[in-house]
C-alpha cells in the first residue's frame, strides 16, 4: 500500500490523460430525439405544448437527488433544477444560466446545497434551492462526483485521478492527484472523517483525516471500474458497475468479494435507505440487498437508466433517471 499526502500542487498536463466517462453519464448526454414526420395533414402539437407546461418533462435527464427535512432537490442536464418542500408538493422548475449539465447535488453540514456541473463549475445555494451562485473550478480535468466533508469542505473528483477541494465554501481551491492516469468516479466522507475515492482500473484510496492524506489501497480485482460506491462504516463498503456486478469489502477496502446479483444490466448507483442498500441501473433496474442477498425490488417496468435515489420523509425512495424519471418507490 502507498500513502499519499496531498499537499497543494498544480497538476501539469501529461502525455495522454484518461477522459473516459462513466457509462451512466455517457447515456445521460445522449440527446432525446423527437422525429416528426408528416405529409399534408397539419401537425397536432397540443401534446408537446402541454408537456412544456409540466415541471418535469420526458426530455429531462435527471442525474441526482438530495433530501433534507422540508426540502427535496433534483438536478439534471441543461441546467435543470427541480425542488419542492415535501413529497406531497408540486415540483418547481428552474433552469440555471448557461444551462450547465448538472451531474450531482449534495447537502452540506451547514444546510447549503452544492451541485456539480460537467463544465468545471460548482453551483451553491444558501436559500433552500431558490437561487444558485455559479463558481468556476480552476481545473481542466473532467469532474464526475461531488461530496461535502464533515468539516464543511467541498470536494470533487475526476480525470487524471484529480481531487479538487475547498475549505472556504468555494472561494479558493486546491488541486491534487493520486498520480494515476485514470478517472475517479466517486468520493464519499463518513461522519468520523474517513473518506473513500474509487475509480477506473479498480482504484481505491482512503483518508483518515477528511482528505488531508490519502492512502492508495490495493486495486479492486480484475480492473473493476466502479460506477458508484457506498460505505456504511469505515470497514464496510460496496461498489457497483457493469454487467450487474457488485463487490463489497469488510476490511476498509483492503480486499473485495463479489456479491451475486440476478441481473446483467449495468448498475450506476448505490444508496442506503431504510437500513437496506439499493442499487440502480439500466432498464429501470432496482435491486435491494436484504439478509445479504441482492433481489429485484418491485418497480414499474421502465426502459430508462436510473442513477440516484434518496429516502423521503414518508419512508419511500425517490429515484431519479432518464426520460424525466422521478419515481417514489415503497421499499418496505
Amino acid at each position: 500500500m502507498m500513502r499519499l499526502t496531498t499537499e497543494p500542487t498544480a497538476v501539469q498536463p501529461a502525455g495522454s490523460r484518461s477522459s473516459r466517462l462513466s457509462s451512466s453519464f455517457r447515456l445521460a448526454l445522449l440527446p432525446g430525439l423527437l422525429l416528426l414526420a408528416g405529409c399534408e395533414a397539419p401537425l397536432n402539437l397540443s401534446g408537446v405544448e402541454q408537456q412544456l407546461q409540466e415541471p418535469v418533462r420526458r426530455t429531462d435527464q435527471i442525474q441526482s437527488v438530495a433530501i433534507q427535512p422540508g426540502l427535496e432537490v433534483a438536478v439534471g442536464s441543461h441546467g435543470l433544477i427541480l425542488h419542492r418542500n415535501s413529497s406531497d408538493a408540486n415540483w418547481q422548475r428552474q433552469i440555471l444560466a448557461s444551462e450547465p449539465n448538472l451531474i450531482d447535488v449534495e447537502i452540506c453540514p451547514d444546510g447549503s446545497l452544492i451541485a456539480l456541473g460537467f463544465e468545471q463549475q460548482l453551483w451553491r445555494s444558501d436559500d433552500q434551492a431558490q437561487s444558485w451562485q455559479g463558481i468556476d473550478l480552476p481545473t481542466s480535468e473532467n469532474l464526475l462526483d461531488l461530496a461535502c466533508g464533515p468539516d464543511g469542505s467541498y470536494w470533487a473528483v475526476g480525470s487524471f485521478s484529480t481531487l479538487l477541494s475547498s475549505h472556504d465554501r468555494g472561494e479558493s481551491w486546491q488541486e491534487n492527484s493520486l498520480g494515476e492516469d485514470a478517472m475517479l468516479s466517486s468520493i464519499q466522507f463518513l461522519a468520523d472523517g474517513t473518506g473513500y475515492v474509487t475509480g477506473e482500473f479498480g482504484i481505491v484510496a482512503r483518508s483518515e483525516d477528511t482528505g488531508g492524506d490519502w492512502e492508495m489501497l490495493d486495486y479492486i480485482p480484475n480492473d473493476f471500474y466502479p460506477q458508484a460506491a457506498h460505505f456504511t462504516t469505515r470497514w464496510r463498503g460496496w461498489v457497483v458497475g457493469l454487467d450487474g456486478m457488485v463487490l463489497h469489502t469488510e476490511d476498509a477496502g483492503d480486499s473485495w468479494q463479489i456479491e451475486p446479483t440476478p441481473v446483467v444490466a449495468p448498475l450506476y448507483g448505490i444508496v442506503e435507505a431504510g437500513g437496506e442498500l439499493v442499487a440502480l441501473g439500466e432498464n429501470g433496474t432496482v435491486l435491494s440487498r436484504r439478509q445479504g442477498q441482492w433481489q429485484p425490488l418491485e418497480a414499474p417496468v421502465m426502459p430508462v437508466w436510473l442513477r440516484d435515489a434518496a429516502l423521503q420523509a414518508n419512508g419511500q425512495l425517490l429515484i431519479s433517471g432518464g426520460a424525466g424519471t422521478l419515481l417514489s418507490l415503497d421499499i418496505q
